[in-house]
């Protein structure tokens, strides 16, 4: 889909990834074709240096993305990029679909990516034992 829009089209924009790297190809719970030293997210920034990339919202279902109460109590979307106006931007949106600002956590640079992306598989295994992808997880402080 990058490739078809070209770099020249994606140069200055945000792009907002919410993708996973999941290799489905041995069933479920997926593996990753990406972890550990590198990330999607990373790959997409580098592949489009010019594209404001931000990976936002890569630990929820779909339909929890844009309609968070359908998870009760409070619980996190996890934010990296490296501009910080390009998360701002995507941030808004998601304050749009009813996530509280405090439920966002900034992770930094686009290397957060590796983190939030390496949960897709304990996600699926998560949804397996609860019967449901209506969840999320929490930060939890002391």
């Amino acid at each position: 889909m990058l490739e078809a829009a070209g770099a020249a089209n994606l140069s200055g924009k945000v792009l907002w990834d919410i993708a996973l790297p999941l290799d489905l190809s041995q069933g479920l719970p997926p593996t990753l074709t990406v972890a550990n030293t590198d990330s999607l997210g990373e790959q997409i920034q580098r592949a489009y240096p010019d594209a404001r990339v931000v990976k936002a919202l890569t630990t929820v279902f779909a339909e929890v993305m844009v309609d968070p109460a359908r998870v009760p109590g409070e619980h996190n979307v996890f934010v990296a990029g490296e501009d910080s106006g390009a998360k701002a931007t995507v941030t808004e949106l998601i304050e749009q679909f009813g996530w509280p600002s405090k439920a966002l956590v900034d992770l930094g640079g686009i290397r957060g990516a590796r983190g939030v992306e390496m949960y897709g598989p304990f996600y699926f295994a998560m949804s397996a034992a609860l019967g449901t992808f209506d969840f999320n997880i929490a930060a939890v402080r002391a």
